[in-house]
């Protein structure tokens, strides 16, 4: 299909990334939300948004940037390569 979104991999094709781009799969949605909390809780630890780090530590308690931003990138790949 020409249209089709993400393009399915050529035979032979490395760059086999739409394996991990599901938007449409709740588990995969549980992936990303982790990891994108990560990012914006570093950035936010930068530059002294306090309010935003409080609310993201109300629904990740104790747990910092590198541990979030990993937890997404494990929950990707683990579903990349169960699929």
């Amino acid at each position: 299909m020409a249209d089709e979104f993400p393009p399915a991999a050529a035979p032979g094709d490395t760059a086999d990334w739409h394996k991990y781009y599901r938007p449409k799969s709740v588990a995969w949605w549980a992936s990303v939300t982790p990891l994108i909390l990560g990012v914006i809780l570093a950035v936010a630890q930068a530059f002294g948004w306090a309010p935003v780090i409080h609310i993201i530590d109300t629904f990740a308690p104790g747990m910092g940037p590198a541990v979030l931003v990993n937890l997404g990138l494990f929950g990707i790949g683990l579903r990349g390569a169960i699929k």
